[in-house]
């Protein structure tokens, strides 16, 4: 399964740039008093086939390169972070009680998908830290 290995990481960065864009529009949306909008079921339903694509790709991939990838870590903290950003984004959709708090939870979401991508672009826990050394 080797040989597909830059199809497949293609697949995933696509998909990771279409669900954070449709996270961020979905964001959007809430923010701006149009949650009928974000939360329609077309737009539901494409953000599960997205994540869905993005899942099965991200454990292809991680079942065709070695184990050293988690020796440094960068790997196993891009995990971690992925459900503090599921976690921060269902209650930047729905969860949150007020406007002001699904505000707050929708801004640290998108700073923990901007931290995430600095830590894959970067293969290192700091991420984009390691720009400002």
């Amino acid at each position: 399964m080797i040989e597909f290995y830059a199809q497949i990481k293609w697949v995933h960065i696509l998909m990771v740039m279409c669900s954070g864009s449709l996270f961020l529009l979905r964001g959007v949306l809430v923010q701006t008093g149009k949650p009928r909008f974000a939360m329609a079921a077309p737009v539901r339903y494409l953000s599960y086939s997205i994540d869905t694509t993005l899942l099965t790709a991200a454990l292809m991939l991680l079942t065709i390169l070695p184990g050293a990838v988690f020796a440094n870590g960068w790997l196993t903290t891009k995990l971690i972070l992925l459900v503090v950003y599921v976690i921060l984004g269902t209650f930047a959709l729905k969860r949150g009680r007020t406007p002001r708090t699904r505000t707050l939870f929708f801004l640290a979401a998108l700073a923990t998908f901007v931290t995430m991508y600095g830590i894959a672009r970067m293969h290192s826990p700091l991420g984009w830290i390691l720009l400002l050394q």
